[in-house]
């Protein structure tokens, strides 16, 4: 049996257990009932991670009850999860309920699905964890506080440098919302450089929570090299030399149409700050060819646009410079700071619009067998054949470098598979790296 074969069958579920808030008592669901399957979840675009686990539930429990009678679950119970995949990658979460779905009954069983979520999803929500102080320096430093001190978070935070500061009052915020807020102020210290790129992703991997630069995802090195063939047969064709495993399904897709990105700003923006104190404005119009020395692009090249619709800017923001907002120090050293910038606009604002517009300029989705090794954010070199009558080679195109935006592993008794949701920022496919 050939590896991509096995690593498609059925993998591990090794624990699913789960702690009654009422008395302590512990099941382990595996066992407890016939196994459906299970979905895990990671993405760019969520703050946290997610589980979603169907079994059968066949009344094993005291006096035949069901597990979800007899514990019971009612939400917010703490769960341990550990699985693995068939090269025996492993995941291992503390993850507390949030959903509780009978999917269907009868006489004889119920079939339920549970959403487990992170400790910090359900901390958010509280009163205790709202955003009420001054924070003053850099916006990396804030981020970590919040993690730590607002989420009570104890896991591995990996917080890339940030090259601004930034004070700014809580006014009793929701610390993921300040997150998120903080991501499109923010500038890379090493990737990309300042006047010519922004904005930063906050989310959360099996490996602990995440803030990186746009630039930094884009500049990093591959993990993984996949190619797409013509052979669907998981115990076919031999895996080229050089790749790490096949991808089985594989579509090409691009969500956003020209016009919206014109409209959004993904390629040229105009921004008219005005300052009350002297009451100028300024007007600063940027291409994201103009900028593009300054950022770290996954492909060779932006996309080439027809010149018949060449402008210099395709979306205007209007903005009031926050001189003299929130300076730091002495009365002193506040007053002689009374004439900076607290967020240099001209520097940061539509730098980070573009960037987020440009993240989902080419858009690829696979599927391949399962390997948990794998987490959002991750960059993967991928291969597609030619379409040409009698083309052996690799498209050179839509082939190349792509960062992991989404991710599902997928778990039943007969299989296992892993789904991505590939993107970049630029067309055109760059060498792999080994």
């Amino acid at each position: 049996m050939s590896n991509i074969a096995k690593a498609a069958e059925s993998s591990y579920v090794d624990k699913v257990e789960i702690k009654s808030n009422k008395g302590g008592k512990s099941v382990n669901l595996i066992g407890f009932g016939a196994f459906v399957n299970m979905m895990y979840y990671e993405s760019l675009m969520q703050d946290t991670v997610k589980v979603v686990y169907t079994f059968e539930d066949t009344a094993k429990g005291e006096v035949g009850k069901t597990v979800v009678e007899d514990l019971p679950i009612v939400g917010t119970e703490e769960v341990n999860v550990k699985f693995k995949d068939n090269n025996d990658n492993k995941i291992k979460l503390k993850l507390y309920v949030n959903n509780v779905d009978p999917l269907h009954e009868d006489a004889r069983k119920t079939t339920t699905s549970i959403t487990l979520v992170s400790e910090e999803f359900l901390h958010n929500e509280g009163a205790e964890a709202r955003v009420k102080i001054r924070y003053d320096g850099k916006i990396s430093d804030h981020v970590q506080k919040l993690l730590k001190q607002n989420l009570k978070s104890k896991k591995k935070l990996d917080i890339e440098d940030t090259n601004n500061n930034l004070n700014f009052i809580g006014n009793n915020k929701k610390p993921m919302y300040t997150l998120n807020w903080l991501s499109k102020h923010a500038v890379p210290t090493e990737a990309g450089q300042k006047g010519k790129t922004a904005g930063f992703l906050f989310f959360e991997t099996s490996e602990g929570f995440h803030f990186k630069s746009i630039d930094a995802l884009m500049n990093q090195k591959q993990k993984k090299s996949y190619i797409y063939n013509e052979s669907p047969d998981l115990r076919g064709s031999k895996l080229p030399a050089g790749y790490d495993g096949k991808v089985l399904d594989q579509s090409s897709n691009n969500l956003i149409d020209a016009r919206e990105k014109y409209k959004m700003g993904a390629y040229g923006t105009r921004l008219i700050v005005f300052d009350p104190f002297n009451c100028k404005y300024e007007v600063i119009e940027k291409t994201a060819e103009e900028e593009k020395s300054g950022t770290k692009l996954a492909g060779k090249d932006l996309p080439k646009l027809n010149p018949k619709f060449d402008s210099k800017f395709y979306r205007t923001t209007y903005m009031l410079l926050d001189t003299g907002t929130l300076p730091e120090g002495s009365v002193q050293q506040q007053i002689d700071k009374s004439d900076e910038q607290n967020f240099e606009s001209k520097d940061i604002y539509n730098q980070a619009v573009r960037r987020y517009n440009q993240l989902f300029s080419s858009n690829q989705t696979i599927t391949i067998p399962g390997d948990f090794s794998l987490h959002a954010g991750d960059m993967i070199h991928i291969d597609v054949p030619g379409l040409r009558t009698g083309d052996t080679e690799i498209n050179k195109e839509f082939g190349g470098l792509y960062i992991i935006s989404d991710l599902c592993h997928y778990i039943s008794p007969t299989e296992t598979y892993t789904k991505l949701n590939l993107v970049r920022d630029s067309f055109g496919r760059k060498p792999k790296s080994r």
